[in-house]
């Protein structure tokens, strides 16, 4: 992004006045913030017209967390991020140590950052299908809407879909899931102050016989074997097959060659 395009973006201009809780002679200072945008970088600046109070530090917080702090004297401070402001967007303060403290307000507004919670979902036949959507950006989502492609927005009036939207995360909900009229991508789209964003989810619907394909083809397998080895062992050749006559002829020659020999020594013995 050019610094000089970023800058431009009306969502960045920012001035805001905060004022001192009390100020030592009854009057408060101003506090004028600045978000400037830089390639990969958001710099956040606060400064105070004429302090009346003596100043010890400064300190950088967002979501009750400290992110910078010094102990510097002088009427303004910084803040540098790494990044972009998409990334980024959201509320920091900028605090004046002194006493009583001063405080200032930074915003980093940015148009909706949608994402999905999963980019592909699954449900089974006739089972509810649940897709959700989420905004992290700031500031939050005002109107929250649901599409399908092919058909259009989708409305709860319809009586299959429920939608739920709360802030930044909506639901959509798809009662009794059918293969045919369900299987798609679906589009939530999210709408602020700042402009528009939305997110693609892809559902699959699945028969209830989904689950029992694996045991099918298992046993399919083993059918395909057991008659595979039938019909091997059914037109194997006779030769293959172990004879037992062959067993038993060896013993019958061999008693037949000793009665020979028997006989014969009893001619030569008379």
């Amino acid at each position: 992004m050019a610094a000089g395009a970023a800058g431009t973006r009306a969502v960045l201009a920012l001035l805001v006045l905060c004022s001192m809780a009390a100020g030592a002679a009854g009057t408060s200072p101003e506090i004028a913030t600045n978000v400037t945008v830089g390639t990969d970088k958001v710099t956040l600046s606060c400064s105070i017209s004429a302090p009346q109070l003596a100043i010890t530090g400064h300190k950088w917080i967002h979501k009750e967390k400290t992110l910078q702090e010094d102990s510097s004297s002088g009427a303004s401070t910084s803040y540098t991020i790494e990044g972009t402001v998409e990334e980024h967007s959201g509320i920091y303060e900028c605090i004046f140590e002194a006493n009583p403290q001063i405080r200032g307000q930074v915003n980093i507004s940015v148009p909706p950052q949608v994402t999905a919670y999963k980019k592909s979902e699954h449900g089974n036949e006739g089972d509810t299908g649940v897709l959700t959507c989420k905004n992290p950006s700031f500031p939050a989502v005002t109107t929250w809407s649901w599409h399908k492609s092919g058909l259009g927005r989708l409305e709860n009036a319809s009586g299959r879909y429920i939608i739920k939207s709360s802030g930044n995360k909506t639901e959509l909900r798809i009662l009794k899931l059918d293969i045919e009229q369900d299987t798609g991508d679906y589009f939530c789209n999210a709408t602020n102050s700042l402009g528009t964003g939305d997110a693609t989810v892809n559902l699959r619907v699945r028969s209830r016989l989904a689950a029992l394909w694996p045991f099918l083809g298992i046993v399919a397998e083993v059918l395909v074997l057991v008659t595979i080895i039938f019909i091997y062992e059914k037109r194997r050749k006779p030769d293959e097959v172990p004879d037992d006559d062959d067993g038993g002829s060896a013993p019958l020659k061999s008693n037949a060659t000793n009665h020979k020999d028997k006989n014969v020594r009893q001619r030569n013995a008379n």
